[in-house]
């Protein structure tokens, strides 16, 4: 029963951290990357498609990214698109590749920036010890509905905690990283 919960926590857990990941993916660092663009939607035959299913996205260099459109038609849907996911970025379309310089980093923007990965780090500290908190309640509903005794709840407690602890730290590491990515020049 504790495992399971143990189990389940983790499956929570990762997937906060996951979450993160996804986050921190779409905040614009000086350099081109290809998941920059993982939340841009284009409009595919009246339906919202996610841009690397219709097309490819490469890195040309590393401050340009170039996008080739699987069907040469969508290409004026995916330079819309890209104009209106609010990341920016200003694509330039020569026959039917698109290309996406990224604009220099200034010390402010930078800054905002690192402002929003400590912000979205935060929300993922949140959201582990809100799984704690859950998980707690639980060992307890547990603990008085004589499912478990007192020795195995404490140590439920503790297990969550140190669960919680781990996730916490290798938010900490994403974050720094990321951050140190942002301000290096």
């Amino acid at each position: 029963m504790i495992e399971d919960l143990k189990k389940d926590v983790t499956e929570r857990m990762q997937k906060a951290l996951d979450a993160l990941q996804n986050a921190l993916a779409r905040v614009r660092t000086g350099r081109a990357h290809p998941s920059l663009l993982d939340s841009v939607m284009v409009n595919y035959y009246g339906s919202p498609t996610h841009l690397n299913q219709i097309a490819q996205i490469g890195v040309e260099d590393g401050r340009t990214l170039t996008v080739r459109p699987f069907e040469r038609s969508t290409t004026p849907d995916i330079d819309k698109a890209i104009r209106a996911a609010g990341l920016g970025l200003n694509p330039a379309t020569s026959g039917d590749l698109i290309r996406i310089p990224m604009p220099a980093l200034t010390e402010e923007t930078r800054r905002n920036m690192a402002k929003i990965v400590k912000q979205e780090a935060e929300h993922a500290r949140i959201s582990v010890r809100n799984i704690r908190r859950d998980a707690n309640a639980e060992l307890k509903e547990f603990l008085k509905e004589k499912e478990i005794n007192e020795d195995q709840e404490r140590q439920g407690e503790e297990a969550v905690q140190k669960l919680t602890d781990q996730f916490v730290a290798k938010i900490a590491s994403m974050s720094e990283k990321k951050e140190a990515d942002l301000m290096e020049i």
